[in-house]
């Protein structure tokens, strides 16, 4: 028997920014068995590996439904990036296609162990920054395995599977990179001294942190009107429009310029599942409802609710509301085939009763709350635009993965 055992390098974490370097320590070990004892030959207990390899595969998981009838469509077709293919066919273990591989990195050929033996190896590779992030929406599932395949002499190949998180790099704006480099052209004008050594330029992955350190600490506050047909509900007001995983979302809502009474509201944090789907129409037919003239279907939308805030607010002149942003969800990213967005759902329960004027009894300072009012529900949707954090600030336990070959 031979057992593989696989572990993450990095302590405490399994989460990975795209283009950034993963590292593996994988372990072959032959045990010592009981059985071993007793052997009279040493060739029949040596063990031997003819092979073995190791991958990273970016798997995507669609349940999307052709509006024809005809089945769930290719995935593989319309991202058109497959890569890295060989004759070990991963789609064949794990649920969904392949939608990208890294290039495959043979460890050893021809091993032999023998009893109480083991030979370590570590695996690097570069995750692609064109892959999506790790993503499991209700119709849409991208995730990743690091798989490690052997096959031991006279058997069938086997592969140990390591699931790892990535999340995608945030977009970088041209203006906001001179802004950021100041201080590092600033360096090349100083006198050359050899003594000294020159810092190394910054990593594209350092770069990105430090750009999304920056761009998630501006403070923009964005003022919002909200009323409806019978006049002012309230004024909102959101300090900035992009956050990151784990930041808390902060606003307040002044009532005091309102006309309108609010009796409650609620903030829920919703995720926007986004399919984007082609179907084919005959040239002759007409376009039909639901479909634009490129043949472009009306996307298809899942609506996923997280962190929610509820507040009684009547008779009140001003409120805040504090929404907090999980680890484990997936930032905005879009591909080909799905768009995932954020946004905030606020639902405000309004009256216009006259018996909602709270004015106190002189003798009693007691007010009488009516019965019975009449209400209304005014819902108004937000997007707020979130980004990665820095894999370090998540904690997910990476573990060590085993697999007996016997």
């Amino acid at each position: 028997m031979i057992e593989i055992t696989a572990k993450l390098i990095r302590d405490q974490s399994a989460v990975f920014l795209c283009g950034e370097t993963v590292e593996c320590l994988i372990t072959f070990t032959n045990p010592t068995l009981p059985e071993h004892k007793i052997s009279q030959s040493n060739s029949d207990i040596v063990e031997n590996l003819a092979w073995a390899t190791v991958q990273i595969h970016c798997y995507c998981n669609s349940t999307v439904q052709d509006r024809g009838g005809v089945g769930s469509e290719t995935v593989v077709s319309m991202h058109k990036n497959v890569s890295g293919s060989t004759s070990l066919n991963a789609s064949n273990q794990l649920k969904g296609e392949v939608l990208k591989s890294t290039d495959p990195r043979i460890l050893f050929c021809d091993l032999r162990l023998s009893p109480g033996e083991s030979r370590q190896f570590i695996f690097r590779e570069t995750l692609s920054v064109n892959t999506p992030p790790t993503y499991r929406g209700v119709m849409v599932k991208y995730y990743y395995k690091i798989t490690v395949a052997t096959q031991r002499v006279g058997s069938t190949v086997q592969a140990l599977h390591i699931p790892i998180r990535v999340l995608p790099l945030p977009p970088i704006n041209c203006s906001d990179e001179a802004i950021t480099l100041n201080d590092e052209s600033n360096e090349d004008l100083a006198p050359n001294n050899p003594f000294i050594e020159r810092k190394k330029a910054p990593s594209k992955i350092e770069y990105a942190l430090h750009y999304l350190q920056n761009i998630t600490a501006r403070r923009r506050p964005n003022f919002y009107l909200i009323s409806n047909k019978r006049g002012k509900v309230g004024r909102f007001c959101l300090f900035k429009p992009i956050y990151k995983l784990g930041e808390d979302i902060v606003g307040t809502l002044d009532f005091s310029c309102g006309t309108v009474k609010c009796a409650q509201l609620s903030v829920t944090l919703q995720c926007e599942e986004i399919i984007k789907k082609r179907n084919p129409k005959p040239m002759e037919q007409p376009n039909l409802p639901g479909q634009d003239k490129n043949n472009v279907a009306v996307p298809v939308g899942r609506i996923t609710n997280y962190t929610k805030h509820h507040e009684v607010c009547l008779g009140l002149l001003q409120t805040q509301m504090i929404i907090s942003i999980p680890l484990h969800v997936t930032p905005t990213f879009e591909t080909d085939l799905v768009d995932v967005r954020w946004r905030l759902h606020f639902q405000f329960v309004t009256s216009t009763n006259d018996e909602l004027n709270m004015e106190t009894n002189k003798d009693t300072l007691e007010w009488q709350a009516p019965t019975d009012i009449s209400i209304e529900t005014m819902i108004w949707n937000l997007p707020v635009t979130i980004y990665p954090t820095a894999p370090v600030q998540i904690p997910q336990a990476s573990g060590t993965f085993t697999l007996n070959i016997k």
